[in-house]
């Protein structure tokens, strides 16, 4: 065991030395994985809960499982809200006042979410939208947000060669625009950040509609997917699928289970799997710390096989002028001799007036 008198860092004794620039290196990496349970890249099974769609929870949204909602490995792996300006969809929670519906009350607070502003509106690519269709990926599901240019959302429509694929334009667009949120990108029609080319389909060079601009948003420092309601009730020649969003007033419209209906195969692009493909990222931050032990030092030891714990005297003469200790572990400390870290070797390593060690410490956060 190496030296271990107790003196501050700042006055470079004993066991102590105090670190400089050159002794740290910060690196951030970047870490991928798969968003769904079980490691899973697709998500192929859409199940919603029954107990759910008879509750009062369902005019707000409705959760979706990757196995029956009761199954022992049932889990959330997102949820899907309908969200309407007027209210549209829902039925008041109280009768005498204008405007108490679930679905303008969701429109509301994912206006205060993204845009910080309640007179602000949505716009998805060049067209204001009033209403559309918030996916939040359940937090349980990842650690830090979407990997964007990575995911395939596939939906179907009730008609023949009905069918959409989408995905965000990041790697079109690689320069992200802001909102109170984070980052957001527009989300277009095509698969793994590729745009499907314009003359197979029914959108623009930027994989938007025709009419209706872009499909939404994908916003991944919030793991959150936004949809636009009328880009997707559009025809198949203007883009859409004609979902059939219902817009009656003072009526319960179930549109959310339009969604978890709509998600299926699309051949229609050559998709071979059809379902909602996601990944997740995570920028893992390291301090890598590089403490010296030099040819002086650390080279005695205050560990009772070194010196006697009666006299303190050096136990073997050999010891005095060619000692030999075994360094075990590495000590962190701040200015005021706190411990606030400790590294431990895979094996000693063995010091003397001849060897000096060079051990890198590495901190994740």
């Amino acid at each position: 065991m190496a030296d271990t008198r107790t003196t501050k860092p700042t006055e470079l004794r004993g066991a102590y030395i105090t670190l400089d620039a050159s002794d740290k290196v910060l690196s951030t990496d970047s870490v991928t994985a798969a968003m769904w349970s079980g490691n899973t890249p697709t998500l192929q099974v859409f199940q919603t809960s029954s107990a759910q769609v008879t509750s009062a929870v369902k005019e707000y949204y409705t959760s979706v499982y990757q196995t029956a909602s009761t199954g022992v490995t049932a889990a959330i792996q997102f949820d899907v809200a309908y969200n309407d300006i007027v209210g549209s969809g829902s039925i008041p929670l109280n009768a005498l006042v204008v405007g108490t519906t679930p679905t303008r009350i969701n429109y509301g607070s994912y206006r205060n979410l993204v845009l910080g502003d309640e007179n602000a509106s949505f716009i998805f690519g060049n067209q204001s939208s009033s209403y559309f269709y918030c996916l939040p990926i359940e937090r349980a599901r990842y650690k830090q947000s979407i990997l964007p240019g990575t995911w395939t959302l596939n939906l179907s429509g009730s008609g023949a060669n009905n069918e959409l694929v989408l995905t965000d334009d990041s790697k079109v667009n690689t320069v992200a625009q802001f909102s109170d949120a984070g980052r957001y990108y527009n989300i277009i029609s095509g698969s793994a950040g590729v745009p499907i080319a314009a003359a197979t389909t029914a959108t623009d060079a930027n994989g938007w509609t025709i009419n209706s601009g872009s499909y939404g948003w994908v916003l991944p420092d919030v793991s959150l997917l936004i949809l636009s309601g009328e880009a997707l009730d559009g025809a198949t020649a203007d883009g859409g699928i004609g979902l059939g969003t219902s817009r009656t007033n003072g009526t319960w419209a179930d549109n959310s289970a339009r969604i978890v209906n709509a998600l299926g195969v699309a051949s229609k692009f050559g998709s071979a799997t059809k379902g909602f493909t996601l990944n997740s990222k995570e920028d893992l931050s390291s301090d890598f710390i590089f403490c010296r032990a030099k040819s002086q030092e650390y080279n005695y030891s205050a560990n009772p096989s070194f010196i006697s714990s009666s006299t303190g005297a050096i136990l073997f003469d050999s010891f005095i002028d060619n000692p030999t200790t075994y360094i075990t572990s590495v000590g962190l400390y701040n200015d005021a001799a706190e411990l606030l870290a400790v590294a431990k070797l895979s094996r000693p390593l063995e010091k003397d007036f001849t060897k000096e060690l060079l051990v890198r410490v590495k901190l994740d956060f």
